[in-house]
């Protein structure tokens, strides 16, 4: 079974560490208490591929 990789931030800091895990906390916690309605799965999955194939058609474009 292949190793999984992990990606570990780099901060200059301890204070920054510690500046980037209340502000991860933070927007975890709002995401959690939000009232918001849930967005289906596939209507997120389209936006983004919509997003995609724009992107792509633009790099094409200026390869071209």
């Amino acid at each position: 079974m292949a190793k999984l990789s992990t990606t570990e931030p780099d901060f200059e800091t301890p204070e920054d560490a510690a500046a980037y895990d209340r502000w991860f906390r933070a927007k975890v916690q709002a995401a959690l208490d939000s009232t918001e309605p849930d967005v289906p799965h596939e209507e997120v999955m389209a936006s983004i591929r919509e997003i995609i194939d724009r992107k792509k058609n633009g790099a094409t474009r200026l390869a071209g």
